[in-house]
């Protein structure tokens, strides 16, 4: 993790109206944090599994420290408070230059834009400052707002795999979506240098 490469994506944004900053998770989040997932199970629930424990934020922290793993928090710009989390899973370099991203609301500010902003700006960090080309989210079916949140923010559906991910004590069928570098305007930069030239 890099606080300053998210310091210097933020640095170039010169949308004063957007409502939301980026930071990644930090041990000093762990009250926050898990306060707002214990206060955000139902909405959480059967999507996704946070962390509920100081050992689980602990072994999740760890997990986010990692190269080939980002953890980008969304805050509200004029309090602070985190509003929503983006994790960046499994980061592939080479010919590939992909990520796979997961994300969550927090209830207290759920259904207020926030998690659209971020998510927009949380894409555009991973194209213009991890020079990602790829972006790919996987969503059950039936989970109708992180479905219309991708959509929102220019992903595209490319179908449905059965029982693509253990979720929720089971393996359940995921609509792919996904999102490229080159379906939004962002600024130009330089291949990772992971990128075969031909």
């Amino acid at each position: 993790m890099n606080d300053a490469a998210i310091e210097a994506f933020l640095g170039n944004q010169a949308d004063a109206s957007c409502r939301v900053t980026l930071r990644h998770l930090a041990g000093n989040d762990e009250k926050e944090f898990l306060e707002l997932v214990s206060a955000s199970t139902e909405l959480h629930r059967p999507w996704m599994t946070l962390p509920s424990t100081s050992e689980q934020f602990q072994a999740y922290l760890t997990r986010y420290e990692q190269p080939d793993e980002e953890s980008v928090l969304i805050c509200a710009r004029d309090s602070g408070a985190i509003a929503g989390v983006v994790n960046v899973n499994s980061i592939i370099r080479g010919r590939f230059q992909s990520g796979s991203i997961a994300y969550a609301a927090f209830a207290p500010t759920a259904g207020q834009g926030y998690m659209t902003e971020g998510l927009a700006l949380v894409v555009r960090y991973a194209f213009e400052q991890l020079q990602l080309h790829r972006l790919e989210a996987q969503i059950q079916p039936e989970n109708h707002a992180s479905l219309r949140l991708v959509q929102r923010v220019g992903f595209r559906y490319e179908g449905c795999s059965p029982e693509l991910l253990y979720i929720d004590g089971a393996w359940g069928d995921h609509e792919r979506w996904a999102i490229t570098n080159t379906m939004i305007d962002i600024a130009p930069t330089s291949p990772h240098a992971t990128l075969p030239e031909r």
